[in-house]
């Protein structure tokens, strides 16, 4: 299973964010305090590491995981389950997207990266909003609430979602909110 430290050629060294596209009004330092929050808040005990890339790249990775030809948001990649402790898994996201996005719902590119980021965790966590009768979407909504984040991933997604993909990836759909508007 591939994760983001071996994308760079590094050792597993717990929490590692990887700015490959930069997001306005977003630091490593404020990311990687946002990533820690959320992972406890969500009960997550292993280490997660973040990729913020472009859509071209996102594009290549969900190809590569879920056969599916297209940009995507956010994806992520469960760890082994014997290092999960250590390293709960990696999340890759479009800084494009949730740039585009976070102009669309009227709210700042970093506040939809932390979204991203908490959708991402969620599924690290073993959540999966295709098929859990909305469970995920009522913690998503709770933990929202509680890192004061706006309007979540699922709530404004409303069906149309991405799946588990291969190998145990867990993605969203990744449609822009205007390409969802014009329903395509």
């Amino acid at each position: 299973m591939p994760h983001i430290s071996d994308y760079e050629g590094c050792a597993v060294r717990g929490e590692m964010i990887i700015f490959q596209r930069r997001v306005a009004d977003l630091t490593e330092v404020a990311l990687r305090r946002f990533v820690k929050r959320a992972r406890v808040a969500a009960g997550l005990t292993g280490g997660v590491n973040v990729l913020l890339t472009t859509s071209r790249e996102m594009n290549l990775l969900n190809r590569r995981f879920r056969k599916k030809d297209k940009p995507t948001d956010v994806l992520s990649f469960p760890a082994a389950t014997e290092i999960q402790k250590q390293l709960a898994g990696d999340i890759a996201i479009s800084a494009d997207i949730a740039t585009r996005n976070a102009r669309a719902l009227g709210h700042s590119p970093s506040e939809e990266v932390k979204i991203l980021v908490l959708h991402g965790i969620l599924h690290l966590r073993g959540y999966d909003h295709e098929c859990d009768n909305g469970k995920m979407q009522r913690r998503e909504k709770q933990l929202r609430a509680e890192l004061r984040l706006p309007l979540g991933l699922i709530e404004r997604s409303s069906g149309d979602t991405g799946a588990s993909g291969a190998s145990g990836k867990r993605s969203h759909a990744g449609k822009s909110v205007s390409e969802k508007r014009k329903g395509s």
